[in-house]
């Protein structure tokens, strides 16, 4: 597992072993040890315009993830298939020993500390919910598609954020 951090605000301090040791669990729980991703701090000001750059929407948001892998399907190991191996091998056309680059994510921490505190959660709880809801979003999760899909991926969010506590 690779994880790189970049931290663009200056706010708000945050401990990168805590995020990358949450990573490494959901990793582990996803038969994802191989992968890598990359995860950007940013401001308010900072997301409204990658908001509004990538979205087209003029507002800030918590969460923004791009997936890598433009194209193709990944098959998550713990929700389709049985083991690792499997996952090797039905999913993308990389060889078992080069890393599987699941893309980026980018999480506004100042929305993430308001998030804590309007849902009376402490601001690590918040930023693993980020950080699992981003990374399910790598994986093709996507809540906006249908309630279907909606309820599909909290569900994913929710069972991960239960194992990694």
């Amino acid at each position: 597992m690779k994880v790189l951090l970049k931290n663009q605000q200056k706010r708000i301090v945050i401990n990168p072993e805590r995020i990358k040791k949450v990573l490494k669990k959901a990793f582990k729980l996803l038969n994802l040890q191989k992968a890598e991703l990359s995860i950007l701090f940013v401001n308010d000001r900072r997301m409204r315009a990658l908001n509004r750059q990538y979205r087209g929407v003029d507002r800030t948001t918590d969460v923004l993830a791009f997936p890598q892998q433009e194209g193709y399907k990944l098959k998550v190991a713990s929700y389709r298939l049985k083991n690792k191996e499997d996952f090797l091998r039905n999913s993308l056309p990389f060889t078992h020993n080069s890393p599987l680059v699941l893309g980026d994510i980018v999480i506004n921490i100042h929305k993430a500390k308001c998030q804590a505190n309007e849902f009376g959660l402490t601001f690590y709880d918040e930023l693993n919910r980020l950080l699992i809801h981003g990374l399910l979003h790598l994986l093709y999760y996507d809540h906006e598609k249908s309630r279907y899909h909606n309820q599909k991926m909290r569900k994913k969010e929710k069972e991960l954020l239960n194992r990694i506590s």
